[in-house]
């Protein structure tokens, strides 16, 4: 395969905003829920993957019932708001990953990706489940990035290639926050 030929999307700017809406999208969810430090209280939690490839069929399988609601938001890029209305519920309600392409369209069945081994010890005390499996699935070559919000804490994480960006909850718009 000749590396000249491939289309580097994790610099492709529309990717790239793709990105951030779906980053922001989870903060703004996680800033709006108020019992993060209640005991035994669970918030909102989701699990988004970003792909480039024709298939993810070598390495998710169908999540039950599991949804995304393709009637209220089809597409990330094509109505912000739409899509922070559609993934609030997702986020409380459903469990598995959503799958967007990187031209923004979100597939309706949700997902549950398969392990992917790795050597190394990548993984930090913080994570769950969700988040191990986020960062694996994000080094399957058709895998841009993934991201997630944790239910326990309301962290926000981007990973791409094994590596990640997290952000605790706390911090989350801390520069819009102060003042």
């Amino acid at each position: 395969m000749d590396r000249h030929l491939e289309i580097p999307y994790e610099r492709h700017d529309r990717v790239r905003r793709l990105i951030d809406a779906i980053r922001y999208c989870l903060e703004s969810i996680s800033l709006s829920f108020d019992g993060w430090n209640e005991p035994r209280i669970r918030g909102p939690g989701t699990y988004f993957a970003i792909v480039a490839g024709r298939s993810i069929t070598d390495f998710a399988d169908p999540m039950g019932d599991n949804r995304w609601p393709v009637d209220g938001s089809r597409e990330v890029l094509a109505d912000l708001d739409a899509f922070y209305e559609a993934a609030q519920p997702v986020a409380l309600e459903n469990d598995g990953a959503v799958v967007v392409s990187v031209d923004g369209v979100v597939q309706e069945q949700m997902v549950r990706f398969r392990d992917h081994p790795h050597e190394g010890d990548g993984y930090a005390d913080w994570m769950g489940t969700r988040h191990m499996s986020a960062l694996d699935t994000s080094l399957r070559d058709p895998v841009v990035a993934t991201l997630t919000l944790s239910q326990e804490t309301g962290r926000v994480t981007v990973f791409r290639d094994g590596e990640y960006d997290s952000i605790e909850h706390d911090d989350l718009a801390s520069r819009w926050r102060e003042g």
